[in-house]
């Protein structure tokens, strides 16, 4: 090819390049942080690479996407339509552009018009005049206090409810104050139960008049990043509800507790499915409470305790099975309930009270009818209880529920639950990075491939599972062997076809039991952390996904494969996988390659680089002795620079041997005086045939001793080797001899770390001086008589009694 050629060709790359943009957009944040259901809206998404963005993937319904514009490589903005029937609260996005997919990111959804902030309203003087019934779009800056002012009626509920720390962007820490216009506080709250370190503050108004609400960091700090979304109005807000949970497909008399008000009930129809993350939501002719409060679904009915129960001779009898409900409500308050189980049942039991955002920090007991304790807990749950209980004999039990602390209140609800042991089965993608989403998504470039690892949580039930590759996009495959029970991660690689369609969509991926007798299946599940800090990077805001983003994306300039190794890895053996990279012609960039999968006991470097403008690089990767034979799919992932950003492609699912090594070696130990010969003897035990000649190599010998590679076959049953050692080596012990062993086949090699020895160097004894000694007549050596067999070798012990002796001789001058 000509000079001006090349030219051309780089040129055209470079420019295809730019068009491609990245491979690994990054989100994170979505603005605003919230909007209002019912209405239309335009978010930006905000991070590194998203001009290219296609879609934005939505984990739940309600959302309709009617623009995607951007006029910033790091930014892109969508012009959303929310339904008037969206889910309040919580929700979560993530961008999908043509050459990747980006984190997930969460935004709320409010029933309440939204307001801005406006400065200056840092003095009490001078606040913010809103209306009761809005949303507050805020920021708290350093050492900044906003004040916001409302007028209302006396008798009218006023409630100022923030979300802060949940917005799942800054550390942020808020303070809620109700003040009136003689500046008292009325209400004020830091950290409120049901809201985490978010807070809310509630009042009757005692006349009418002005209010006014303070919002501030809680020791007074703030910068750019606390945002706050202050919702202000008459609405509901119940901190606790009881009973905190209900039988599925049921209409159900509730309480909700905590409101300024009163106890608000309300009869509620539960949805025919249970769900982890179901919560209810207060409402009444005010309006709506912006946040749900927590409610467990579960198949069987509720029962409820009936005061007085404070003993077990007055504890609520039930009929059983059901899940325990109740309310602790005063200081040193106790609850019993009484009910019948039959020998041999296994259970678990677990309490919910302060995952329902309750204040009991809940101990549970269980005892018999003579009133033996079998079974207690207090923290299992973090502040809550959990225990596994079997039934030791037909009869009757006791269930006896406690604050720790023997606190209580009228909102310190509980839920016991009391399930039959149950299997379970989640799948994720373990982090590769400590706290970033990298690799949590799946996004195969067209004609290419993409690996991960999935990884599988088995509880209360062992055996192989089976992934369903069910409902991928157009034109992906999945390729992926069962995953054996003493696995709980395996490696999957999908492959999309040259003509795939340039789309995504977030996928129920599962896995089960591959068992015909026994159905087990579990769904995808991703924790994403939002939000850490002191002390100890704690997690502060977290959110789960549960299901998986699979995309297929533009072209990628190199693809990538592992040579298939004709030749096992053995124990306390090593391999360099080759790992060829096939580039379009002008890519030249370096490729990082990384080996994900680690068979059990097998070990590799973190990454190797195939560097610029070539085309392979030699994996090194070793078994040690306890390396679990058998055949393992592997592969490799590799990144390059692409236009800008990490373009992610594997290999194809390449299978790798371990097997037990081909023989065994036994170093026997060996001594000599420095600047003399010596030899290290090996015995050798084949367990593999093996063809040819093997070489080994003998490692670990101090400075200036030396010896030379020896040769054997399978038949050699001994060999030595020669070592020569200098006046400068070193004396002492030297224990970390042993052997590399390299057996060829299939014109391969496999290389055995084999043996142990021990080579011990003495210093010469210093010579005495001596008269002259007479002459000495030394008798003719005869030569050996013919047929007589070679002296034997002396044996280890032989040859170090005959030096120790030697030594004596020469220590007593004889």
């Amino acid at each position: 090819m000509t000079r001006s050629r090349s030219f051309l060709v780089a040129l055209a790359f470079a420019l295809s390049a730019t068009s491609l943009l990245a491979a690994d957009p990054r989100l994170s944040i979505i603005t605003p942080r919230g909007v209002q259901r019912g209405a239309e809206h335009q978010l930006t998404f905000s991070g590194r690479q998203l001009a290219d963005a296609e879609e934005i993937l939505f984990y739940s319904p309600g959302f309709e996407v009617l623009e995607i514009t951007s006029d910033n490589e790091n930014r892109c903005r969508a012009k959303i339509r929310v339904a008037p029937d969206a889910a309040l609260g919580e929700h979560v996005a993530q961008v999908r552009c043509k050459s990747g997919i980006s984190d997930f990111r969460t935004f709320y959804v409010g029933a309440l018009p939204a307001v801005a902030e406006k400065e200056p309203n840092t003095d009490f003087a001078e606040p913010q005049p809103i209306d009761l019934g809005v949303t507050v779009d805020g920021r708290v800056d350093t050492e900044d206090v906003d004040y916001f002012v409302v007028n209302a009626k006396k008798g009218q509920r006023i409630v100022a409810e923030i979300e802060a720390l949940r917005l799942g962007t800054y550390l942020f820490d808020p303070y809620v104050a109700i003040l009136d216009a003689k500046r008292f506080e009325l209400a004020a709250a830091d950290d409120s139960p049901l809201l985490f370190q978010d807070a809310v503050a509630s009042i009757v108004a005692p006349e009418d008049g002005q209010y006014f609400v303070q919002v501030r960091e809680t020791s007074y700090g703030g910068n750019g990043n606390c945002r706050y979304r202050l919702h202000v109005g008459s609405f509901p807000r119940p901190t606790m509800v009881y009973p905190a949970g209900g039988q599925v497909g049921t209409e159900l008399d509730v309480q909700y507790l905590g409101d300024p008000t009163g106890t608000i009930a309300q009869k509620v129809k539960l949805p025919a499915e249970t769900s982890d993350d179901f919560a209810l939501f207060a409402q009444d002719e005010h309006g709506i409470a912006p946040s749900g409060n927590p409610f467990r679904l579960s198949t069987v009915p509720n029962a409820l305790e009936v005061e007085p129960n404070a003993n077990r001779n007055e504890a609520t009898p039930v009929t059983f099975p059901c899940t325990f409900n109740g309310v602790i409500e005063k200081a040193d308050d106790y609850d019993w309930f009484k009910f019948t189980a039959k020998k041999g049942q296994s259970f678990d039991v677990e309490c919910y009270a302060r995952r329902l955002r309750s204040p009991l920090d809940p101990v549970v007991y269980v005892y018999d009818a003579a009133g033996k304790r079998l079974a207690s807990n207090d923290d299992s749950r973090g502040p809550d209880s959990y225990f596994r209980w079997q039934v030791p004999a037909d009869g009757e039990y006791f269930l006896w529920v406690r604050d720790h602390l023997k606190n209580g209140g009228p909102d310190y609800v509980y839920r016991v639950e009391m399930q039959p042991v149950q299997p379970k089965l989640t799948v994720g993608i373990p982090r590769t990075t400590r706290y970033g989403q990298e690799r949590q998504q799946i996004y195969v470039a067209r004609g290419n491939r993409f690996a991960t690892l999935v990884s599988a949580r088995r509880e209360n039930f062992g055996g192989q599972l089976v992934l369903d590759g069910k409902d991928l996009p157009a034109g992906v495959t999945m390729h992926a062997e069962p995953m054996p029970d003493y696995q709980s991660t395996m490696p999957v690689v999908f492959e999309a076809a040259a003509d795939a369609p340039i789309a995504g969509k977030l996928v129920d991926f599962t896995a089960r039991l591959d068992s015909p007798d026994r159905e087990v299946v579990g769904h995808f599940s991703n924790n994403a952390l939002l939000v850490r800090g002191s002390p100890g990077q704690s997690e502060y805001w977290t959110k789960t996904v549960d299901r998986l983003a699979i995309a297929v994306v533009e072209e990628l300039p190199y693809k990538i494969e592992i040579v298939q190794p004709k030749v096992p890895i053995v124990q306390n053996g090593s391999m360099q996988l080759k790992v060829v990279a096939h580039r379009e012609e002008g890519f030249t960039a370096p490729i990082t390659v990384q080996f994900p999968f680690r068979p059990p006991g097998v070990s590799a470097s973190s990454t190797v680089t195939i560097p610029e403008g070539k085309t392979e690089v030699n994996y090194p990767v070793n078994a040690n002795g306890s390396a679990r034979v058998g055949e393992y799919v592997v592969y490799a992932i590799a990144s390059a620079d692409v236009g800008g950003g990490a373009g992610w492609a594997s290999s194809a699912p390449t299978k790798l041997r371990v097997a037990a090594p081909y023989l065994q070696l036994a170093l026997e130990r060996t001594a000599c005086e420095q600047g003399q010969e010596t030899e290290i003897f090996c015995k050798v035990t084949p367990t593999t045939e093996f063809p040819g000649e093997a070489v080994a190599q003998l490692v670990g010998l101090p400075n200036k001793a030396t010896t030379e590679n020896m040769t054997f076959t399978k038949d050699t049953k001994e060999f030595s080797f020669k070592v020569k050692t200098d006046a400068a080596t070193p004396a002492g012990r030297h224990k970390s001899l042993f052997c590399y062993v390299t057996v060829t086949e299939n014109g391969e090699p496999i290389r055995h770390r084999l043996g142990s020895g021990e080579l011990r160097v003495d210093k010469p004894l210093p010579k005495e001086t001596k008269p002259a000694p007479k002459p000495v007549v030394v008798a003719e050596t005869k030569p050996a008589e013919p047929g007589k067999k070679p002296e034997k070798r002396l044996s280890r012990l032989e040859q170090l009694r005959l030096d120790a002796k030697k030594r004596l001789e020469a220590a007593n001058g004889k």
